[in-house]
């Protein structure tokens, strides 16, 4: 049996914390409905059992409560960010990427078939209810496994070998997942930005629950929702990554309260959140965030105007310069450069499921995919967009993974144009139109056309760069921008021919990290949707992957999760990278170039050195916002 040591020591978990801490402050944010009597003092909202940061051993230091923190985003529905960014989560990433309890007290784990959650005692939702075990039973028993909620029943990573895993709730305090093989994957899972929540705040969503609510009542509330039926009104309710429903309670440093959505979304402090200092201050230290929509180009001269307190998304390279002259001419925050976690910062991926079958046969040749890369002056985009700062190169771990290979990073990488237009004749592409385009096999100009999310003006610049060398193959560069939900939506129907797009989220991988993302298990690999959601949907929808290398890349991700040697573990995963390398399935331009982070001169125990990485981490999430504070939180008032 192996266990995950909970953040707090042993000793202190018989009696209440706050009996052998100092004693507990009352938030300044709160006190007032303390007072009227409306809610509980903090000594009775912290879990019996809460998760003490030693913030000094992390080399931070002891903050106090208060301020705001305006941040910029530039969708509505991006609020989900606070979800991301607060990372409150049953288990979460460390600062060394080593998983740790987070929400739960404890976690005890055995063959890795075996996970028994210890839940903390008293913890409480947003709104006060307890939160306990019959939380996550309504998940399992009322949701995923109700037919009219979820008609594709219980998610994929509950089947292990054909076979649904079991849940079972042995008291108030204990959940136990439990399958007759191993599941590696499920807690790194529990930890992701995107958490698969396998808990709902039950007392809040039975009202709109067919086998609990009042029937009157569920038809009225159909109605003013304009839904067909209970179940598209319970899913329309229940949002807690989204974070779009201020009446659902949540376990998150921050909740919602907005009231109906808006450009200026408000989000103030969790008076029941599980976390405090060891001087005995409950986080989050900060009262409020407001979360503005603005226009994307906006963002960054917003944050040079001195608008925001934290900003990093939004921001590319491109705007350092920018931000650098307004902290230098007085701006009162401070540009900081993280390390960025993204295994390419920028990366085309051909779509080996395009609906045309002419193109789609191009496409799947090897020798097509690493003409396109050799036909990529990668030197040039460096110095033109990152001052040659960033890591030349395909798409693999990068180079501060224990994974990462030279090799693997210059595979099919360096600009040759000879190498690439001997591949394409090799082809049997020999043809060429009158203004000298190569043709098809069908006769038809070779227009390649990738499509952008339109969010990121170095993408479009590296694709007006690779425009004019791509024309020296015979290949004419088609870009089209288009919304970030229409791309996905045409890549995944397999009607969109090319997208460019970030790498891998997590390019900071160990022998220990599940290699899914690295095979087609998902629709999310622009190269391959249709073969993700074969994998996704149990051949419910898409297409079996037909291709060797794809199917050896699923074989690998299997032996992976069947076998706990690191060495075999770290064998598997240098052999996925290295088909990735040689098939060129995403081709990968640059890695590395370095996220600019805006941070109010004002704001303490944010890292000067930091990963701006989605997966592993979720952006701030690894680094603890909820820990960062104003000194001199009492003028740091919401506008």
């Amino acid at each position: 049996m192996r266990k995950l040591i909970p953040l707090i020591a042993a000793a202190l978990l018989a009696t209440p914390l706050w009996a052998q801490a100092p004693a507990l402050t009352e938030s300044t944010f709160w006190a007032a409905e303390v007072e009227a009597g409306n809610m509980p003092a903090v000594a009775q909202r912290i879990p019996t059992d809460p998760l003490v940061v030693d913030l000094e051993a992390k080399g931070r230091t002891i903050g106090t409560q208060g301020g705001t923190i305006h941040t910029l985003v530039s969708r509505s529905k991006d609020i989900r960010q606070m979800v991301v960014y607060g990372y409150a989560r049953l288990v979460g990433y460390a600062h060394d990427y080593t998983l740790q309890p987070d929400i739960l007290r404890d976690i005890e784990v055995e063959n890795n078939a075996k996970f028994t959650l210890h839940l903390r005692r008293g913890h409480r939702w947003s709104d006060g209810a307890p939160f306990t075990s019959a939380d996550f039973a309504y998940w399992w028993e009322h949701v995923v496994n109700n037919d009219q909620i979820t008609p594709s029943g219980p998610p994929e990573w509950m089947t292990v070998d054909g076979e649904i895993g079991t849940v079972t709730f042995p008291d108030a305090h204990t959940v136990v997942f439990e399958w007759s093989g191993p599941n590696p994957d499920f807690l790194p899972l529990l930890a992701q930005a995107r958490p698969p929540f396998i808990y709902r705040p039950a007392h809040y969503l039975k009202q709109f629950h067919a086998d609990f609510a009042d029937a009157d009542f569920l038809e009225q509330q159909i109605a003013e929702a304009r839904v067909k039926s209970w179940a598209a009104l319970h899913n329309r309710r229940d949002n807690m990554y989204k974070f779009d429903n201020p009446q659902q309670p949540t376990l998150q440093p921050w909740m919602n309260a907005s009231g109906k959505p808006t450009s200026r979304n408000v989000f103030v402090r969790n008076p029941y959140f599980h976390r405090m200092d060891t001087a005995g201050t409950q986080l989050p230290y900060v009262d409020v965030v407001v979360m503005t929509v603005v226009g994307g180009g906006l963002i960054a001269a917003k944050a040079n105007a001195g608008e925001v307190q934290l900003q990093a998304r939004g921001l590319d390279f491109r705007d350092v310069a920018i931000l650098k002259k307004g902290e230098a001419d007085g701006g009162n925050y401070r540009t900081l450069l993280w390390g960025n976690g993204a295994a390419s910062q920028i990366a085309i991926y051909p779509n080996l499921n395009f609906a045309d079958p002419v193109w789609r046969e191009v496409m799947r040749d090897v020798r097509f995919r690493r003409a396109l890369s050799l036909g990529i002056d990668r030197r040039m985009i460096n110095r033109a967009l990152y001052f040659g700062l960033a890591q030349e190169g395909g798409m693999t771990a990068l180079s501060r993974s224990p994974l990462h290979s030279p090799a693997d990073l210059k595979a099919w990488a360096g600009m040759d144009l000879d190498h690439a237009n001997r591949l394409l004749d090799e082809m049997g592409l020999t043809g060429r139109s009158p203004n000298g385009l190569r043709l098809l096999p069908d006769g038809r100009p070779m227009e390649f056309v990738i499509e952008t999310a339109g969010e990121r003006q170095e993408e479009e610049n590296a694709l007006s760069i690779i425009t004019d060398t791509w024309r020296e193959l015979g290949i004419r560069l088609i870009m089209r921008p288009l919304d970030r939900d229409i791309l996905r939506n045409r890549i995944y129907a397999g009607t969109g021919m090319a997208a460019v797009w970030y790498g891998w989220d997590n390019g900071l991988p160990t022998a220990q990290t599940s290699p899914d993302y690295l095979a087609p298990t998902a629709q999310e690999f622009f190269a391959w949707p249709k073969w993700g959601q074969y994998h996704q949907t149990m051949g419910q929808a898409g297409e079996p992957a037909d291709m060797e290398a794809p199917k050896r890349l699923m074989e690998l991700d299997d032996a992976w999760a069947r076998t706990d040697d690191p060495a075999k573990r770290e064998a598997i995963w240098r052999e996925m990278l290295q088909i990735h390398a040689q098939q060129q399935f995403a081709i990968g331009i640059l890695s590395g170039a370095p996220q600019p982070v805006v941070v109010s001169k004002k704001l303490r125990n944010v890292p000067d050195e930091g990963i701006w990485a989605y997966s592993p981490g979720a952006h701030f999430g690894i680094h603890r916002i909820d820990e960062f504070y104003f000194d001199d939180a009492a003028q740091q008032v919401t506008k």
